[in-house]
């Protein structure tokens, strides 16, 4: 017995084992084994370009313009009341003027409009602004107001329309888009990929044989981890590029903003691994996992702004949206796109995301199983 222990610690290939290389060894096996899989395929990059494409070439049309309300507007006025009651108008309150031309500069409203009465008069001034970023809205909104003015009702109250025009940058379709795709493709990658895989090795017993090696726990599940973030953000690269160069998708501070960007898909899928452990841990079999992973995933896909602003949702709907680790990684992303703004601009999402992960994370390591 003493011979074979003192044989086992002398045999250069257990002594001179090496985890990082283990660790380094699965993760290039089980990315040669993702790229095989038609299935992570379809869900990380097919089915987002997809969408991609459908609404990069329908292009940025609406039906809704924007108009925020000046602090301090009157109210009260006959204008504001009848713009209220105009369908395709949406009008914004309760922000001061700072945030109303940022809005503007950055086309996420249509315009600005600021009635005030005149002194000694019962008459209103309106003052209407701008942005060159939503011009055909701002014609639209031009013309209602034209109409309004020469109103029977209205232009005996109405002394005169001043206007003018911020230059913005174009707010297109495919801005708003893109980033809910590339938040899809994290998702489906992080649940999808890491419940099948996980279930998969615990039933095949190859988690089991592992344990009879030097290897590490840890080292699995890095490994695998290396595997699906790297897989993930070779698709997210792709499918930023496509879209900057075939649909004009917008890159404030080019390569930088792509950099910014990978990050933020790292922790999004990072955090979307974590649901996908727990259900490799509940599922009984391969069959349990769709509907589970489609229980996590579909509310995530609708509800978090990938196809349509959160705000275009009933009232009562928004905050189970706002409370999805998804809707923050989309929102994330798309201010660090099209807004040009930096990681710590966004760190109250990526503190949100990290939470998640913890609190997702505290659950996997509850009901994970490794047999």
């Amino acid at each position: 017995m003493q011979n074979d222990t003192k044989s086992a610690k002398g045999n250069p290939e257990t002594v001179n084992f090496s985890n990082t290389k283990a660790t380094l060894a699965l993760a290039k096996a089980s990315f040669r084994s993702i790229m095989r899989s038609p299935s992570a395929v379809i869900f990380t990059l097919a089915f987002p370009l997809i969408f991609i494409l459908v609404f990069g070439f329908l292009g940025g049309g609406g039906t809704h313009i924007d108009v925020g309300i000046a602090p301090g507007s009157d109210m009260s006025n006959p204008v504001i009341g009848m713009l209220e009651q105009t369908r395709m108008i949406r009008l914004k309150k309760e922000k001061s003027k700072v945030e109303f031309d940022k809005l503007l500069e950055k086309g996420n409203i249509d315009a600005m409009i600021d009635v005030q009465r005149k002194v000694n008069s019962q008459a209103y001034s309106v003052k209407v602004v701008y942005t060159s970023a939503s011009m055909d809205k701002g014609n639209i909104l031009r013309s209602v107001l034209n109409n309004l003015f020469y109103d029977k009702s209205l232009k005996p109250t109405v002394a005169e329309i001043k206007e003018s025009t911020v230059e913005g940058r174009e707010y297109k379709t495919i801005d708003f888009i893109l980033p809910g795709q590339l938040g899809f493709s994290l998702l489906s990658t992080g649940v999808f990929g890491t419940a099948f895989v996980f279930l998969s090795l615990r039933q095949t017993l190859v988690i089991k044989r592992f344990f009879a090696t030097p290897v590490k726990r840890s080292s699995i599940v890095i490994g695998e981890a290396i595997a699906r973030i790297g897989f993930a953000l070779i698709g997210a690269l792709f499918i930023i590029v496509l879209g900057h160069f075939f649909f004009g998708f917008t890159l404030v501070h080019g390569v930088l903003t792509v950099v910014n960007m990978l990050i933020l898909a790292t922790l999004g899928v990072i955090v979307f691994m974590g649901f996908g452990f727990i259900i490799s841990g509940i599922a009984k079999s391969e069959s349990m996992v769709p509907p589970i992973s489609n229980i996590v995933t579909l509310p995530q896909f609708l509800l978090s702004g990938t196809f349509f602003s959160i705000e275009a949702f009933p009232n009562w709907l928004q905050p189970i949206s706002r409370a999805l680790p998804l809707t923050y990684l989309n929102d994330a992303m798309r201010k660090v796109a099209f807004e040009g703004l930096g990681l710590w601009d966004v760190k109250q999402q990526i503190l949100i995301l990290i939470l998640w992960g913890i609190g997702i994370y505290a659950v996997a390591v509850k009901v994970f199983k490794w047999e």
